[in-house]
């Protein structure tokens, strides 16, 4: 079957944030804050830019009425107040989330288990049988060129794909935290995927993160009785049970790649932001220098 070019991503947050709390026991990860938006929101804006045109969100069901206030409160008191001020240029932050084009928000099927495939499964029935889709893990931001768009260009070029992986060179020894990759540099034919392998292990140090265009024939495999290393639901292993067909590629992205999953890399993402697009950076660069 040949799949229609993608127009929907389906992003998640549907996972405990263990590492940041106290705070995400009241918000989810995906909206902490960089600069004076939340990461989940420089997700979607990357997807934007590559014309998808639905976002379908993945979320806990504490998350959810955070998310559904977010992206569908008008804020009108803060409107008005703003207006009879004459500071309405401070609210068109505000309407440009209200401005995005459909967002969907779910939460994650109870009945599957723990693992980062278990939410894109969720989202099964929100996915027509002919389309690709994209797959984001939310705590991965991408500086610079989108990452989906160079996926999508890659599928303009192998329409035949049953996946197509983003994928990053990482330091060798970082490359246990994520799952290696090992493929055809010529055709981009992707041979093998395994999460989290041991550094001597790895096929090579580029590494697969959280950006995936995928088709519905990867829902046969996000299955609860498919759990792998500890006894969790893949998404890594779900694709490589694709790799067989040969209709499996990786795709090197151009963007900076950077994880929000943890408080030290969240921060450097955070500094990374700032001194890049806020109007402060300057100030901010003086007191790095003298402190």
């Amino acid at each position: 079957m040949k799949h229609k070019r993608p127009t929907k991503a389906i992003i998640t947050d549907a996972g405990f944030a263990s590492r940041f709390l106290p705070i995400t026991k009241t918000i989810p990860k995906g909206m902490l804050p960089i600069g004076n938006r939340p990461v989940i929101q420089l997700v979607i804006e990357e997807c934007l830019t590559a014309g998808i045109e639905e976002i379908i969100l993945v979320v806990t069901p504490e998350g959810k009425a955070i998310y559904e206030d977010y992206f569908n409160n008008p804020a009108t008191k803060a409107k008005e107040q703003l207006y009879s001020q004459g500071k309405q240029d401070r609210f068109e932050s505000v309407e440009k989330v209200l401005s995005f084009p459909k967002i969907t928000i779910i939460t994650q099927d109870p009945t599957l288990p723990y693992g980062n495939g278990s939410p894109i499964a969720s989202a099964r029935g929100l996915i027509d049988q002919d389309e690709a889709f994209i797959a984001i893990y939310s705590d991965d931001v991408v500086f610079g060129p989108s990452a989906v768009q160079d996926l999508i260009e890659s599928f303009d070029e192998h329409e035949d794909a049953l996946a197509i992986i983003g994928c990053q060179l990482v330091p060798h020894e970082e490359i246990k935290k994520y799952a290696a990759v090992d493929y055809d540099e010529e055709t981009q034919v992707l041979h093998g995927l395994v999460e989290k392998p041991a550094p001597e292990d790895a096929a090579s140090d580029l590494a697969s993160y959280g950006r995936y265009l995928l088709t519905p024939e990867i829902f046969a495999h996000l299955i609860p009785e498919n759990t792998g290393k500890d006894n969790e639901l893949w998404l890594a292993e779900a694709i490589a049970k694709l790799i067989p067909s040969e209709r499996v590629y990786a795709k090197q992205t151009s963007g900076l790649w950077m994880t929000t999953g943890d408080p030290q890399n969240y921060s450097l993402a955070q500094l990374k932001y700032i001194l890049d697009n806020e109007p402060y950076a300057a100030d901010v660069r003086e007191f790095i220098k003298n402190n």
